[in-house]
């Protein structure tokens, strides 16, 4: 079998090599040895290599043997650019393992960051999983016991980048030929792997943490609650989906390993996830930029569509209820209200309330009204809700918190109060009221 093929692609980002080729031809910036077999290209591990561009962004090397064979290769897979001469000496330190891979005998193998078995570990391999031997170190002795277990501290480099050291006792060492077969060596067989924490990952529809939050305090803001905004595991389809209101990503899935207790590298895919309990992940997603973000992910009870929809039936039998009120509301000082049952309004007499800045110049005296926000528990027993009213010609939002009250309606102006999502928290001091009756 091929060892590698598919790790070519495993960091490949969206390419930008055909620009990149043109821009700066014949240019060699240094010389790097490739640590794992590139066998698309026909090149083995150990191979000195001219290397053409360093993009930090995509986190590749464009390299190539001639003009018109350039590629791009993952910066974890080849050495730092150098001069040709010293990359010739550093091609000699990997020669002894140039074609060496191994794979894990055990489940939870630690790579260490020293020769110490009880030097800090960088990452814990699966059984079955294969890396690439790099050369072979000094350190101090893997005891059993009393007994010292025979092996050699080996530097290796697994297949998202990590180095470190690893004890041979537990590795089943082969060779690779140049096309990157593998050649001999123990075949570790792994049975299809079962994890009672991934198994719920995938079984389950993640959405950002803040859901839970708006959902519990039923603060219910149908602009951040869309239902599209969530991670899956489609094993079905073999699709990974990540979309948020910033990011929008959909990969081919390919399965999983377990690096840590609770922690899953998916293969190919820049999403390392961190199992919390049943009802909460951690994502740490890697875009474009390289540069690591945690996201939060939870398990929600209940359907978000329905959610939103029972949200959108409250907003329609709040204003309802102010419509039954009275479709017409008159003050003496505030001008007139006249609503429609389609949630239409038109306000006339309104200069006061642009002399007090409450509405714009630009505003007309129609527009529409609803009910979108809701209020606080400690503000329930002094008012029924919230009215927005946009008025045409302003693209801005008019609020007053509202009471009904028998053959009249209280509204107080919310310009100054304060919002959390669709929830007013706190009413603003010093604001102004409004009186109008039922006409």
């Amino acid at each position: 079998m091929a060892v590698m093929k598919k790790s070519l692609f495993a960091a490949a980002i969206i390419s930008t090599a055909a620009l990149l080729f043109t821009s700066c031809k014949d240019k060699v910036m240094g010389y790097s040895v490739t640590l794992w077999n590139l066998p698309e290209q026909k090149i083995a591990a150990g191979e000195v290599v001219p290397v053409y561009i360093k993009s930090n962004i995509s986190h590749v090397y464009v390299a190539g043997l001639s003009d018109d064979a350039k590629f791009e290769v993952p910066l974890w897979q080849m050495t730092e650019p150098e001069k040709k001469a010293a990359a010739t000496k550093t091609a000699a330190k990997y020669q002894e393992y140039a074609h060496t891979y191994a794979s894990a005998k055990i489940d939870g193998l630690p790579i260490r960051a020293q020769t110490v078995n009880t030097a800090k570990q960088v990452y814990r391999l699966r059984k079955g999983e294969v890396l690439k031997v790099l050369y072979k170190g000094t350190g101090q002795a893997v005891m059993a016991g009393k007994k010292a277990l025979e092996g050699d501290w080996l530097r290796v480099l697994t297949d998202d980048g990590t180095q470190g050291w690893c004890f041979s006792y537990n590795l089943a060492l082969f060779e690779t030929d140049a096309s990157g077969n593998r050649v001999g060596g123990e075949e570790i067989q792994v049975e299809e792997e079962t994890d009672a924490y991934m198994e719920t990952v995938v079984s389950t529809t993640w959405y950002p943490d803040y859901f839970k939050t708006l959902i519990d305090a039923n603060n219910i803001d149908i602009s951040r609650l869309n239902a599209s905004y969530r991670f899956t595991i489609d094993e079905e389809n073999k699709k990974v989906t990540l979309n948020t209101n910033k990011i929008h990503e959909q990969w081919d899935y390919d399965g999983w390993t377990k690096r840590d207790d609770k922690e899953y590298v998916l293969k190919g895919i820049p999403v390392i996830i961190y199992y919390k309990n049943a009802g909460f992940i951690v994502l740490r997603y890697t875009g474009e930029s390289g540069k690591p973000q945690d996201l939060n992910f939870v398990a929600i009870n209940g359907n978000i569509a329905d959610i939103v929809s029972a949200e959108r039936d409250r907003r329609n039998q709040a204003f309802e209820e102010v419509y039954t009120h009275g479709n017409v509301y008159k003050s003496s000082s505030w001008g007139q209200i006249s609503l429609t049952e389609d949630g239409a309004f038109r306000w006339t007499g309104t200069k006061p309330l642009l002399n007090q800045g409450i509405i714009s110049a630009t505003a007309k005296s129609g527009g529409t009204v609803s009910a979108k926000y809701v209020v606080a528990k400690k503000l329930k027993d002094n008012y029924d809700g919230v009215l927005t009213f946009l008025f045409d010609g302003t693209t801005n939002e008019v609020n007053f918190l509202y009471k009904l009250e028998e053959g009249a309606m209280r509204l107080e102006d919310a310009s100054n109060a304060t919002f959390d999502g669709n929830m007013v928290k706190s009413r603003g001091a010093g604001a102004l009221i409004l009186y109008f009756t039922v006409q």
